[in-house]
């Protein structure tokens, strides 16, 4: 069955899975607390309460022990959700489902992308799957490609069939290349063909094999990873490749956006003087824009904070958010464009505090802002938050979605998007020692 093609209705107990208002969910939706003794900032702002935010449970259908969810937004408005499962004999296989954002929908059954051995797992370097307006699907995943522990790359995939089946894996850099390569964002250039950026390490691993290296010097030191981008088109053969900074972070995510003159992409870009702030790049179709900071923050670390960029665009207009200790204390930041990216206005503080972990999503509602992260919290290890501004990052509103039972990186980075009129969210937590993937809407 395509994946696109959904029954008209549900059983009955899927559509009261889907409109279940927990109790919890009230309960959850809540202001910012006033300051107090676990570090939050008093500079920010009060967020006044509101009573509009409606938290659902989101029943998935990844089984125990999946982990490293993505979310996406096909173009006809189903929500496309992948995940990686353990298989059998030492195999993983990257999973797919999908579903209408309706009430009386239900999930599709799950279509496996790819099963394989070798394959390098990463909290924060996940894979992603796309679709593009011709109907056709993409994904990606990460592959050992060399002997070391951080030689690896990026297997590109293409099905037009619904996801029944898919092409043989392409690698997007040069084979026998090594070292890492990853942290993939994808976008729509044309109605069949896919644009994607990531983070390369070619020219380092040349650095490391003209002197001594230890394994482990992708974050930090030595010489730095770079920004590439190519094309992709509908037989699955790269069209165009380029190189776009040459000096970035080396392990924190990177995002694009579509606006009226060309794609945008963020990352976190890095300095001769270990200066890693938030970059951007254009690309107008024939070539792209010289690097530039979002906004000098200055944050100085000799190391990468596993913590990138988000974007999200329409018409002239870019949003950007990230996470940056600038000033000495974990913040999230966010700032709006409405020249595609050329200019940004100052940033405005979205959370600030030791409690503030980051890993930020990003989606644009109508009229709206949505923006999910994690922090810690008194009654869990940690929390994941919800965000809602108007579109000059104004009219704050806080919502507590869910506590989480994981500690550390075990909670991946959560995922938000916006489609039937809610905000839908997934994310990485435990249960029973497995990890387990969670969601829920937001109304």
């Amino acid at each position: 069955m395509s994946l696109f093609r959904l029954p008209a209705r549900a059983p009955r107990s899927s559509v009261a899975l889907l409109l279940r208002v927990a109790a919890l969910g009230t309960a959850l939706a809540a202001c910012t607390p006033a300051p107090s003794s676990s570090g939050e900032d008093s500079r920010q702002a009060r967020i006044p309460a509101r009573s509009a935010a409606v938290v659902t449970p989101w029943a998935l259908p990844a089984p125990a022990g999946a982990g490293q969810p993505d979310l996406a937004t096909s173009p006809e408005g189903n929500l496309l959700l992948s995940w990686v499962e353990p298989g059998a004999e030492d195999t993983h296989r990257l999973r797919l489902s999908s579903m209408s954002p309706t009430a009386d929908a239900r999930w599709q059954p799950a279509l496996t992308v790819a099963e394989g051995r070798k394959w390098f797992l990463n909290w924060a370097d996940t894979p992603h799957v796309y679709a593009l307006p011709d109907g056709s699907l993409w994904a990606h995943w990460l592959r050992g490609t060399g002997p070391a522990r951080m030689d690896y790359g990026i297997d590109l995939v293409r099905s037009g069939d619904g996801g029944r089946s898919w092409s043989t894996p392409t690698l997007v850099h040069p084979a026998g290349t090594r070292g890492d390569h990853g942290f993939v964002t994808f976008w729509a250039q044309g109605p069949d063909q896919l644009g994607l950026a990531w983070l390369d390490s070619r020219q380092k691993a040349a650095a490391m094999a003209a002197g001594p290296a230890h394994e482990d010097d992708h974050h930090g030191g030595g010489a730095p990873m770079m920004l590439r981008a190519a094309l992709y088109g509908s037989q699955a053969t790269q069209q165009a490749e380029w190189p776009l900074d040459a000096s970035t972070c080396d392990c924190c995510t990177t995002a694009s956006a579509m606006t009226d003159r060309g794609v945008v992409v963020v990352y976190r870009g890095r300095d001769a003087g270990e200066i890693r702030d938030t970059r951007i790049v254009r690309f107008d179709g024939k070539a792209w824009t010289s690097p530039r900071d979002v906004h000098a923050d200055g944050w100085r670390i000799a190391g990468c904070p596993v913590n990138g960029p988000v974007v999200v665009a329409r018409g002239v207009q870019v949003w950007a958010a990230w996470y940056t200790e600038a000033d000495g204390l974990p913040e999230l930041r966010a700032a709006r464009s409405d020249d595609a990216g050329d200019h940004f206005g100052e940033p405005v503080t979205l959370a600030r505090g030791p409690q503030v972990l980051g890993r930020l999503s990003l989606a644009l509602a109508r009229d709206r802002l949505l923006a999910a992260w994690l922090e810690t919290a008194e009654d869990a290890p940690q929390r994941i938050v919800l965000g809602r501004y108007d579109l000059h990052w104004r009219d704050p509103e806080r919502v507590i979605v869910a506590p989480i039972a994981a500690r550390g990186r075990a909670s991946g980075l959560p995922r938000v998007r916006w489609a039937g009129q809610a905000a839908w969210l997934v994310w990485t937590d435990v249960a029973d020692g497995h990890s387990i993937l969670r969601g829920a809407s937001v109304r």
